[in-house]
């Protein structure tokens, strides 16, 4: 089979783009550097010509609430047709556990409008919901940063490594398509502000990670379940004692 990987060059997309490969398939990344643009359909045909699978991981280069909205109508549209002309059977899209819930965000609303467009497209989907990444953890540390204080929300956190979340991509994109939503995750569960606090204390960081009712992830409030999945989900093996092994940040965890 071929695969058309939207992204394929970056964290998650390069490691799909492996194991496709390593199972026998054709699997052909699709980036800027390598010559297709997802906003103008710059060398998308070409490089669309062909597959059988379409797998899109882009996201937005600016989260700015009219950008990223706008971003991802355009490449959701331009995706979606250029499928129907090379007869795609099978189109795979990466989003967010908790998106339907998320609306008060821009950046979920965007997602909200690319999961629309790919429902209402005709076309054969699977739209995967995945809790955050370990590899964002910085990230969303520094999104709390208030001095010496890091605030985060009353919230459960399920976090999976981005190797766990090629795994599955690569799992679903070489099945049936579920024509529907799937929700992927970690194998634990703890509250958002614990989580960092660990993180932090490995990483040398004196700040305190403290849960605040009024702090808001991305610009949404929060309810305790909202980042983890509902019900059934496919949970990778990674925790974060594993992930922290194999991460950057292992130098850290030799010293504690």
């Amino acid at each position: 089979m071929k695969f058309l990987v939207i992204g394929g060059t970056g964290l998650i997309g390069s490691k799909v783009v492996a194991q496709l490969r390593a199972n026998g398939h054709e699997a052909v990344p699709a980036a800027p550097s390598t010559g297709v643009d997802i906003l103008t359909g710059a060398g998308l045909d070409a490089a669309m010509a062909g597959a059988d699978v379409v797998i899109d991981l882009s996201n937005s280069p600016s989260f700015e609430d009219e950008a990223v909205l706008n971003f991802f109508r355009a490449a959701g549209r331009t995706l979606l047709d250029a499928e129907a002309r090379a007869g795609v059977k099978h189109h795979l899209a990466l989003s967010v556990v908790g998106t339907q819930k998320l609306s008060e965000s821009g950046y979920f609303r965007a997602k909200i409008a690319q999961e629309r467009l790919i429902r209402d497209s005709g076309q054969a989907y699977t739209i995967v919901h995945s809790t955050q990444f370990f590899e964002f953890l910085p990230g969303i540390v520094q999104a709390g940063a208030d001095g010496g204080t890091v605030r985060l929300p009353q919230a459960l956190i399920q976090p999976i490594a981005a190797e766990d979340v090629a795994e599955a991509v690569a799992r679903y994109a070489q099945a049936a398509p579920a024509n529907g939503i799937v929700e992927i995750a970690g194998p634990e569960r703890e509250p958002m502000a614990s989580l960092a606090q660990r993180f932090m204390s490995i990483v040398q960081d004196p700040r305190e990670a403290v849960a605040d009712a009024d702090a808001r992830y991305f610009g949404a409030r929060l309810q305790r379940g909202t980042l983890v999945p509902d019900g059934e989900a496919w949970l990778g093996a990674m925790n974060f004692e594993r992930w922290l092994e194999q991460s950057e940040y292992a130098r850290y965890a030799t010293r504690v």
